[in-house]
């Protein structure tokens, strides 16, 4: 029996250990599918549509591949397409598009939106990414874990988060860490640490499980020993310039860089990064804050890290098809073998 069937897919702590587990192992099957050119369509006649909000090339492509390659037909609603809480509410809307789509994307703002759109829906609501939650990212990154450590169990995995914890990524890798065990390390200043409900819930959740995890600003204390670094922008594109004044003087020692990558003691480890990545000067953005604020090779990871573990990256930007692919077939299809 299929549990997910019809299941909005709004954050990671909606699903158990065992069901995010079987997203993952339905992924991994997807790809090799894909790779053997072996597709079997499951979505033929589904209508999707995607409501972008937000700007995105690797949401949007990977949810628009992963439907085309099942038969499904999409619709794509851009920024501004839409009379989503302007002209319409948001409650007339759902009611709207869940009479004529199988199934809704939504990617923007305020989370409350998708809540708001998954409770007056009678079809499944995907998180493509809201300020507070990114779980298509996160389930992607837990494949690309898998296939690094694939003698590893997820409880037996080291990652240290570093840079700004207060954002989306972090929230979602708090929650799989507390579901799955990861031995997730939070590394930035205390500024920039998750809220405090966030992170004190998924701490006593991960003590429940006789998991740990950690917030700390020392960078020494968190990275030892672990297996995979992950960072990503300190500043989202469209924030004032203020703001990236502040963000990067608080960050500029969370740089990724060689001596953090000495630090681990392990040379085996491995850097994620969800992109788009500031590592080299081929964006006059790069260009200006290299000099303006004295850095060297990069803002939040240096263009020579990037290129070492640039193998990596492209594939944890890849598994978003697979995953995604997963969650789509997970929702939709009533009776699946995981």
């Amino acid at each position: 029996m299929n549990h997910l069937y019809q299941r909005n897919f709004l954050r990671l702590s909606d699903f158990s250990n065992t069901e995010l587990e079987n997203i993952i192992m339905l992924s991994e099957k997807l790809k090799k599918i894909k790779k053997n050119n072996q597709e079997t369509q499951l979505l033929k006649k589904k209508n999707i549509a995607l409501i972008f909000e937000k700007e995105s090339t690797r949401t949007r492509c990977s949810f628009e591949i992963a439907a085309f390659d099942q038969g499904a037909h999409v619709t794509y609603l851009g920024p501004g397409s839409t009379h989503l809480g302007i002209k319409e509410s948001i409650e007339d809307t759902a009611k709207v598009l869940s009479r004529l789509y199988d199934g809704i994307e939504y990617r923007g703002h305020n989370h409350g939106v998708i809540e708001t759109l998954a409770k007056h829906s009678n079809v499944p609501v995907w998180n493509g990414l809201t300020e507070k939650f990114h779980p298509t990212q996160i389930i992607a990154d837990l494949l690309t874990m898998k296939e690094v450590c694939p003698k590893k169990q997820f409880s037996e995995i080291k990652c240290a988060y570093v840079g700004d914890s207060h954002n989306n990524i972090a929230n979602t890798l708090l929650e799989a860490s507390s579901i799955l065990g990861l031995d997730l390390r939070l590394i930035s200043p205390k500024e920039c640490w998750p809220e405090k409900n966030i992170l004190h819930l998924c701490q006593e959740k991960s003590k429940k499980n006789k998991r740990q995890i950690i917030c700390t600003e020392d960078i020494q204390e968190g990275i030892k020993n672990v297996d995979f670094i992950y960072t990503d922008v300190w500043v989202s594109m469209g924030e004032p310039k203020s703001i990236w004044k502040e963000r990067i003087t608080l960050l500029k020692n969370y740089q990724v860089n060689q001596n953090m990558i000495d630090m681990t003691n392990n040379p085996d480890v491995k850097v994620l990064h969800c992109l788009p990545a500031l590592h080299d000067q081929k964006n006059t953005i790069v260009k200006s804050m290299l000099k303006e604020y004295n850095l060297q090779d990069g803002i939040e990871i240096t263009d020579s890290v990037f290129q070492k573990n640039q193998e990596i990256i492209f594939e944890q930007a890849e598994n978003r098809l697979h995953t995604i692919k997963a969650i789509l077939i997970s929702s939709l299809i009533e009776n699946i073998n995981f």
